[in-house]
């Protein structure tokens, strides 16, 4: 695969939302991108989920609520978002989001903090530096599980024997 195919498949899979972060590095690792490149490249797209899903909601978004699945998906996805998120910020205001952003798990990217701190109210301005500190963070923490492999988990997930 050319390096411009690597990058772009990174590119693709570090602003989707379902892999964000967690696809896009160890995409562009396990196809020959030096790690540091790998981070740089994949948070900086990461980073750019926020002012295009703040330009989504703030134009396009209220031409497809007219639509009735549009407005039940969006409904749903918006009520998910608001509970994870509510007690975070509530606790720390957008340093909360941020913190959230940070945790490279399903669910807790770029996407729905922003998505989150648009609906529970944050300045545009605060909402994209703190999802630019929790990409930073996420992308740190995927490189590092990614360089170290499965093993630097060891310290935090309980190994179960099964007997059998």
């Amino acid at each position: 695969m050319s390096s411009a195919t690597v990058f772009f498949w990174t590119a693709f899979l570090s602003f989707l939302p379902i892999s964000e972060l967690r696809g896009g590095i160890p995409f562009a690792i396990a196809n020959g991108i030096p790690w540091y490149w790998a981070y740089l490249f994949s948070a900086g797209m990461n980073a750019l989920v926020a002012p295009a899903c703040w330009i989504f909601l703030s134009t396009l978004h209220k031409l497809f609520l007219k639509m009735a699945w549009y407005q039940k998906f969006f409904d749903r996805f918006v009520e998910r978002a608001r509970e994870k998120l509510r007690g975070n910020v509530e606790k720390w205001g957008w340093i909360g989001i941020a913190v959230f952003v940070a945790i490279p798990l399903p669910i807790t990217g770029a996407w729905t903090g922003t998505l989150g701190a648009w609906v529970l109210g944050l300045s545009k301005r605060r909402t994209m530096l703190a999802v630019i500190l929790g990409v930073i963070c996420a992308g740190a923490i995927v490189t590092a599980v990614v360089i170290l492999g499965v093993q630097a988990f060891s310290f935090f997930v309980k190994q179960v024997q099964i007997e059998g």
